[in-house]
């Protein structure tokens, strides 16, 4: 059995520097960008503590998220799209 809707999201792709500087240098699929993001955020303590949705950015996640200071999660992948090609 095939599964070609999934297959978009697991074809490696291409990373810009700015993301690259916070998930490592590419070709990875977006499903292991946004794992490695979420490993990022994790790691730095980046996520509001009091609305957890919301991922508070550092530098490094503020150039990926075009200057933004705080997105919430389902901001966050419309954004990281932005640095996949």
């Amino acid at each position: 059995m095939e599964q070609k809707s999934n297959s978009a999201f697991m074809k490696p792709m291409n990373i810009s520097a700015e993301l690259a500087a916070v998930v490592g240098k590419g070709p990875m699929p977006r499903s292991e960008v946004v794992k490695k993001l979420w490993v990022y955020i994790k790691k730095n303590d980046l996520q509001d503590p009091k609305n957890k949705r919301n991922i508070n950015a550092d530098e490094s996640l503020k150039k990926v998220f075009g200057g933004k200071g705080v997105v919430n999660m389902f901001e966050m992948t419309k954004l990281v799209s932005k640095h996949l090609s």
